[in-house]
């Protein structure tokens, strides 16, 4: 074999692997969710992705109906479905939808993300606790 066939197996064997620690998550965002819930219709969504080797989540969140614009959005835990918790990481940039980021996490934080136990809301100046919130899940 050439060089440049054994490269494309060798970078092809890479990008396999690291697909390999790839956790595939989501989270449904709605105002009953919210602890206490909101009477928003609004509605959203988050697609997540953990990579375990980098230690790396990124996500993409869509949002609609809300009562006015974004003013933050976090991922929040540890907490369980109906419980509150602190800010575990922020949501950036998040005034507009789709909102895509990304963060390094620890491993205590990824113990907790993979556990179930955080969850991401959406906060407005109508709802400043949160307008609408969803746990993630795998």
């Amino acid at each position: 074999m050439n060089k440049s066939v054994i490269a494309v197996f060798a970078l092809g064997a890479v990008a396999f692997a690291g697909s390999a620690n790839a956790e595939k998550l989501k989270a449904t965002l709605d105002a009953k969710s919210e602890v206490p819930a909101t009477t928003s219709s609004a509605t959203g969504t988050a697609d997540l992705n953990y990579d375990a080797a980098s230690k790396k989540l990124s996500w993409t969140v869509t949002y609609s109906g809300l009562s006015g614009p974004a003013t933050a959005a976090h991922f929040h835990g540890p907490a369980e479905a109906g419980k509150n918790a602190g800010v575990a990481v922020p949501i950036p940039n998040a005034a507009s939808s789709p909102v895509k980021g990304e963060a390094t996490l620890t491993d205590a934080q990824a113990a907790d993300l993979l556990g179930g136990k955080y969850y991401i809301n959406i906060h407005t100046a109508a709802n400043p606790g949160g307008e609408i919130r969803g746990q993630v899940t795998k």
